[in-house]
């Protein structure tokens, strides 16, 4: 028989009542530290764990570029408040807004490394500084993450499209992109298609075309010309080897791949010589880096000619696997043949220097940037000083390591900014021609659309007077001076651009080199 209660609430409802609430309460406070606004600062949206969309402020990020994060914003900060606000009796500064669109987390597998990160984010900071140092109008640096794999760029680009109708602050352009990806290449025509002035200031891949999309950078096809040039020059012993990531969704290593095999593959026996390798940049396909065959087949070839078709990351590990190989004979001379922006940190270290001496190799390198610029001042850029004023301040407060300019990121990211800060200046500048101010800021000032930014950049181009070639509205920037046309022949990619040839180690003897101008054969007469 049971027993019945005298009353509907005895010791343990009360329990039970007092703790249901509790959990109730706890569960909730965890739901809300996992999905709080404050996880993604500044109007930015979490997918997949990571903070996606367009902000000026802080937001969560790798851990190494926090300092510089924080400062980007504070300057954001104050531009807007000159603006909005400012000091008794200074005159309101107007402003533009240019997005740096690029992942800010990273891990083994990503298309930018922790370091790539900051090293972009410092250049395109330095620039910002740079642009408000000077008459207005200033600038923001809007931060828009687009996932550490660059695949959630939809909402990001959607962000971007609705910043486009500001007339007071109005979106200038977007740069970044940072990598030949399948992705990227989306992102780019969508971009494009909603007419946003955009600029890839470490594209390479040439088949990556927008009608809106300007690359700082030279192609491929343009870096694989400068080795030509180097190696009519430096012809050694004409036995090649070409090395290629097998990645088939790689747009960047496909697309030099193909034109190494077109431009050298018959001279230098590639197609009867060559190798691939898994590089690890992409999803997890297999084990990457595995370069025992190439090695073997590099040296009993005796190939003196290495062509490398892949990534920086996973040059190291091929330099490293050369070195290890019984088969080599050590008494004949190697080079590996590369393109890129500039020389990786990672392949002049002192170790991996070490081998390249004691395996007679060399690094040869087509890149945007070379450190005979900034160490020796041989042949730099008469806008390279400028920027350098800047970054160096920066080198200790953001931790930008003991090479931050050698792989080109830095000046790059600056020269991307500065294109688009110049044009939006000069096309500012038109639009308020013949105003009755006559000096600060005309009131109601006109600000340029983003159609206006576009005609500008496009019309920066080399002129030949018959007499010599003239840059009209060039960048003077920390690579070059350089311009842009409107034609098919060229799609936006930089004209008149320096392409250094880099060696390392370098002979102490090393002849100079004569250095390449991109597009230069369209001219009578040589770049400017």
């Amino acid at each position: 028989m049971f027993l019945s209660r005298r009353n509907g609430f005895g010791p343990l409802d009360k329990a039970v009542a007092v703790l249901v609430p509790l959990v109730l309460i706890a569960v909730g406070v965890i739901v809300y530290l996992v999905t709080r606004p404050g996880d993604c600062a500044g109007g930015l949206q979490k997918r997949d764990g990571e903070c996606v969309g367009v902000t000026e402020s802080e937001f969560e990020a790798n851990d190494n570029i926090k300092g510089l994060i924080a400062a980007v914003a504070d300057e954001n900060e104050r531009v807007e408040r000159a603006w909005s606000d400012p000091e008794q009796g200074e005159t309101p500064m107007p402003y533009g807004r240019i997005a740096l669109m690029m992942p800010f987390t990273s891990d083994d597998s990503s298309a930018m490394t922790a370091d790539m990160i900051r090293r972009a984010l410092a250049g395109a900071h330095a620039a910002q500084l740079r642009a408000n140092s000077s008459g207005g109008p200033h600038y923001q640096l809007l931060m828009a993450p687009d996932g550490r794999d660059l695949d959630e760029w939809r909402p990001v680009v959607d962000d971007l499209e609705g910043l486009t109708d500001d007339r007071q602050t109005p979106l200038v352009g977007v740069m970044g992109l940072p990598s030949s990806t399948p992705e990227t290449r989306d992102a780019m025509r969508a971009l494009s298609e909603r007419r946003i002035a955009t600029v890839g200031p470490v594209i390479t891949s040439a088949d990556m075309n927008a009608p809106y999309f300007f690359k700082t950078s030279p192609n491929n096809d343009l870096l694989v010309d400068a080795l030509d040039q180097y190696l009519k020059k430096n012809k050694g012993q004409g036995k090649g080897f070409l090395v290629f990531d097998s990645r088939p969704d790689d747009v960047y290593s496909r697309n030099l791949q193909r034109l190494l095999e077109k431009k050298f593959g018959e001279k230098y026996g590639l197609r009867k010589r060559s190798a691939s390798f898994l590089g690890s940049t992409g999803p997890a396909a297999g084990i990457p880096q595995r370069f025992q065959s190439a090695a073997q087949k590099i040296c009993v070839t005796d190939s003196d000619t290495v062509f490398f078709g892949g990534r920086d990351q996973d040059l190291p590990a091929l330099v490293k696997r050369l070195s290890q190989e019984p088969s080599c004979d050590r008494n004949n001379p190697v080079r590996i043949l590369k393109v890129g922006i500039g020389l990786e940190p990672t392949l002049t270290t002192g170790e991996l220097t070490k081998m390249l001496r004691e395996t007679r190799t060399t690094l040869v390198a087509a890149a945007s940037v070379t450190p005979e610029w900034w160490l020796a001042k041989k042949g730099a850029p008469v806008g390279l000083g400028g920027f350098l004023s800047v970054f160096d301040k920066m080198r200790e407060p953001y931790d930008l390591g003991s090479k931050p300019l050698d792989d080109g990121y830095a000046i790059m990211y600056h020269d991307a900014f500065m294109l688009l800060a110049n044009a939006f200046d000069r096309s500012y500048s038109e639009a308020n021609e013949g105003s009755e101010a006559t000096a600060g800021t005309p009131s109601p000032v006109r600000t340029p659309t983003k159609d206006d930014v576009y005609n500008t950049l496009i019309d920066a181009s080399i002129v030949d007077t018959g007499e010599s070639t003239r840059c009209i509205g060039c960048l003077q920037g920390a690579a070059g001076t350089y311009g842009f046309e409107k034609s098919s022949d060229t799609n936006q990619w930089p004209v008149c651009k320096p392409v250094p040839v880099i060696e390392h180690p370098a002979a102490e003897d090393r002849r100079p080199q004569t250095t390449y101008r991109t597009f230069a054969k369209t001219f009578r007469h040589p770049c400017p």
